[in-house]
């Protein structure tokens, strides 16, 4: 099996194919204008990736890395944030200006539903394991959007920070992250009782992305305009008190954005905006190994796919 990250080069308008052992692009893959944002299905052998300036979705076959299909609508405004039910089977998107979500089946890569959040700037989204709930940050709004997938529709908001983006579920289920840029905080959220802000913590300037280790230890939180990366572990001790704090701050390249782990956990990757360059974390020291890869102009989305080599 070999491994490879996708990276999504949002101002050249390309997306790398990067093979992680040998640290160097196989492929590069025109897409629309500025792509931003990407989720891998592998078990639908598809990549789908926001071209947000483009207001489109351009949909990557994993076996041949080519584009097999464009999704548009008209109320596309600025597509952005993604997120998979984790049978595969639907994508979640959310369109920044038109405050929108759309619900996309995998299978025929059709626009099943819209609805609105009624908020303003609904920019990320984030779902639960079992794929209960969706959370959507608004940035413009302060806060949370609840969306109940069974029935498809918002149910819900909660208030959080100021301009919040980043956001992420623990694997276990319990626990909402969400990173605030314009407060440089991140709040942890209690999901089982009434959506209950349970921890603030500090960061770095402008914390904008959240993403779990498999095993969820640790949170890496890219903090944009201080070029470094938060290292929270989700139960540091402390006296004799579990709480999630942050043990460790990694320098990496100017602007660090998109963030993934490896399946191991063992290596995670940050995408640099302003050094064109992939920092490469070793998880089990937290600390950046020497050689970054090389990427296109101003990577931001980055995604994880393992998969056999073709022949």
């Amino acid at each position: 099996m070999d491994e490879y990250l996708i990276v999504l080069n949002k101002d050249e308008d390309t997306v790398h194919i990067v093979n992680i052992a040998e640290q160097r692009t196989m492929k590069t893959i025109e897409v629309d204008h500025n792509p931003h944002e990407v989720v891998v299905i592998p078990e639908k052998n598809k990549t789908y990736v926001t071209c947000s300036l483009g207001n489109r979705m351009n949909v990557i076959e994993n076996k041949s890395f080519s584009i097999i299909n464009r999704i548009n609508h008209q109320d596309f405004n600025f597509p952005h944030g993604l997120a998979v039910t984790p049978d595969g089977g639907k994508l979640y998107l959310a369109s920044t200006y038109s405050e929108k979500i759309f619900v996309i089946n995998t299978d025929s890569d059709e626009i099943e539903n819209i609805f609105p959040t009624y908020q303003d700037k609904s920019h990320m989204v984030a779902l639960t394991p079992g794929g209960e709930r969706a959370f959507v940050a608004n940035i413009g709004s302060n806060n949370i959007s609840v969306i109940d997938i069974n029935q498809e529709k918002v149910i819900n908001h909660f208030p959080v920070g100021t301009a919040p983006e980043g956001i992420a579920v623990h694997p276990q289920g319990k626990f909402l992250y969400v990173a605030n840029q314009k407060d440089d905080s991140f709040y942890v959220i209690d999901l089982v009782n009434k959506y209950k802000i349970l921890h603030k913590r500090r960061l770095g300037n402008v914390p904008i992305r959240i993403v779990f280790s498999p095993d969820g230890k640790y949170a890496l939180i890219p903090n944009r305009e201080s070029g470094d990366l938060s290292v929270i572990e989700t139960e540091f001790v402390r006296q004799e008190q579990e709480m999630p704090w942050e043990i460790k701050r990694i320098p990496v390249g100017i602007w660090p954005g998109g963030t993934v782990f490896d399946e191991s956990g063992e290596r995670a990757f940050v995408a640099n905006n302003k050094t064109n360059d992939i920092s490469v974390i070793d998880v089990k020291s937290l600390t950046e190994e020497p050689t970054r890869i090389s990427t296109g102009i101003h990577p931001d989305g980055i995604a994880y796919l393992k998969k056999e080599l073709e022949v």
